[in-house]
């Protein structure tokens, strides 16, 4: 098995980082790992550095938002290991964790260029391949053959060199420093800008508060895995419409949908433990069902860290089990979650068409269709449940 390892402060990680990944692919990998030093030989980290925890964070978000073939994961051996980040060491201990593997190194130009001067070149070469990655203008093979000469002829290097068209030209310091001034955001990820927002990182100090929706997106996207984000924009174009077809706020509707989801990937003990600070009761049902937590969790952040109104929050509150007596911003979120362009499921089309002409009939056919399959598959009706059908029934002057 070809393995790919790309090492870096990632500090933070940004697009040109997830350029030079993507192209593991050109060498024929099977999967990459990516290691985050923990305390680099070459350089000190600034004051203003994220700690190894948080850049462990959001190279894990990087990697999560790659989309790459072949299998992505994220080391702490460099974060964990005491001392200096040789990589010498880091092939070693990879080298004994996996003896059957062909290991390549990943790196940019001017570490290539210098290769020769870290920590024991010797071991490096010995345990790995170098792959090389150079900017399509000015890092062609005039640069690249001399070096790869040398470094074949002096320690017998197997050496690739790949040229990327879309190689961002940014420094890590450079971007931090654009960051502190509010700028910078189009070199980074979406979700890995939301991690810098949520945690306030290299000066950004945001008021998480008082978010624009762009920042509120960013935030959300970083607190879920990257397969959920449509699902979550497919949420809030359905809400706006929606809202704007049956007279909701429109900006409520799409915050709502924004956050629904945010704990989503929260475990179970996070799930109980987030509710229990924010004094969010639950019955039951909720305390040992984790797809009915989120849903409570999510209010409980969407009303006290992110500032929402209580209209938004009660909406996330409610978007997994309805109730009586729903809002209209209640029933929006409710039903969009549903019926959203990237559901698959049968009855999705019909209750798309339903949403633009009957909102209550709507929601209530997703209410019938959540009980049916609960049902079916024998898991609990939650009473909730139960309660927002017969109330939409009473309403409708239907019987149950």
């Amino acid at each position: 098995m070809r393995t790919g390892i790309y090492g870096g402060t990632f500090d933070p990680p940004h697009l040109g980082h997830m350029a030079a990944a993507r192209a593991a692919g050109r060498i024929g990998l099977d999967r990459l790992i990516l290691i985050p030093d923990g305390q680099p030989p070459h350089k000190a980290l600034s004051a203003a550095s994220a700690s190894p925890e948080q850049r462990l964070a959001m190279t894990e978000l990087a990697a999560d938002r790659l989309h790459l073939e072949i299998p992505v994961t994220v080391s702490a051996m460099e974060v964990r290991r005491a001392g200096r980040s040789y990589t010498s060491d880091t092939l070693a201990e990879l080298h004994r964790a996996l003896p059957d593997d062909e290991l390549w190194l990943l790196m940019g130009t001017d570490m290539f260029l210098t290769l020769q001067d870290w920590h024991d070149p010797e071991t490096i070469t010995r345990l790995a391949g170098i792959c090389a990655f150079g900017r399509a203008q000015g890092e062609g093979e005039d640069l690249f053959t001399p070096q790869r000469e040398r470094l074949e002829r002096r320690f017998g290097a197997r050496v690739v060199t790949v040229t990327l068209s879309d190689l961002v030209e940014i420094s890590s310091t450079e971007l931090r420093a654009m960051l502190a001034r509010g700028e910078g955001r189009e070199y980074l990820d979406e979700s890995v800008w939301g991690y810098i927002l949520r945690e306030g990182l290299y000066g950004t100090m945001a008021d998480l508060r008082q978010l624009a929706l762009e920042e509120l997106r960013a935030v959300s996207a970083s607190m879920v895995r990257a397969k959920r984000i449509p699902h979550i924009r497919g949420t809030e174009e359905t809400a706006a419409r929606m809202a704007r077809r049956w007279g909701a706020d429109e900006t409520a509707a799409r915050q709502a949908a924004i956050l629904h989801d945010c704990t989503k990937y929260y475990s179970l003990r996070r799930q109980l433990t987030t509710c229990a600070k924010y004094g969010m009761l639950l019955d039951d049902i909720e305390q040992k069902t984790l797809p009915l937590l989120h849903a409570k969790s999510g209010a409980a952040l969407a009303r006290h860290v992110f500032g929402m109104p209580e209209a938004v929050s009660e909406a996330i509150r409610w978007h997994t089990t309805g109730k009586a007596d729903m809002t209209l911003l209640e029933k929006i979120l409710y039903i969009a979650d549903y019926a959203e362009p990237t559901r698959r499921y049968d009855w999705a089309p019909g209750l798309r068409a339903l949403i633009e002409e009957d909102l209550d009939a709507a929601v209530l056919r997703g209410l019938e269709i959540t009980i049916a399959e609960n049902a079916r598959e024998g898991k609990p009706i939650h009473y909730r449940t139960l309660e927002a059908r017969d109330w939409l029934l009473a309403e409708r002057g239907e019987k149950g």
